[in-house]
């Protein structure tokens, strides 16, 4: 008897605990974090999708709470860089993402200073870093 109500309790937490894991990959994305200065010198677009390439993100501070060990098989990682600013008040952020049969679409929004704004007389690098829970191919636009 002992046994049968054995097998049934692990039963019942094995099976609690996979209804948890298909919740919590219901959320296709996840922006990390978004900075304005820091990133690149240059625009550009990096996915990282190798073990190695999402290594390089457990290892930076900002990230290094929010990157797990086991992402690199079931999510991607995108860098988005603006480049080199003259002035505070810049930054990239997501407006959407979108997912088809063959990719992931995302779509960016790369926001200015109003043309009266107070903006500090400094050179900034925004960026943002996006966790996309998808192996797919990802499409940056």
């Amino acid at each position: 008897m002992k046994k049968v109500i054995s097998v049934l309790a692990v039963f019942a937490l094995v099976s609690c605990g996979a209804k948890k894991t298909t919740e919590s990959s219901t959320v296709l994305y996840e922006v990390l974090t978004t900075q304005s200065s820091g990133g690149g010198n240059i625009r550009f677009f990096e996915i990282l999708t190798e073990p190695n390439e999402i290594k390089m993100l457990q290892n930076d501070p900002l990230l290094s709470d929010k990157v797990k060990e086991g992402d690199s098989s079931k999510s991607n990682f995108v860098i988005l860089n603006m480049g080199e600013k003259n002035t505070s008040g810049y930054s990239i952020d997501v407006e959407k993402v979108e997912e088809t049969d063959k990719n992931i679409i995302i779509t960016i929004k790369e926001i200015s200073p109003a043309k009266d704004a107070m903006v500090m007389q400094m050179i900034s690098y925004p960026y943002t870093v996006v966790k996309v829970n998808s192996k797919k191919e990802i499409i940056v636009k």
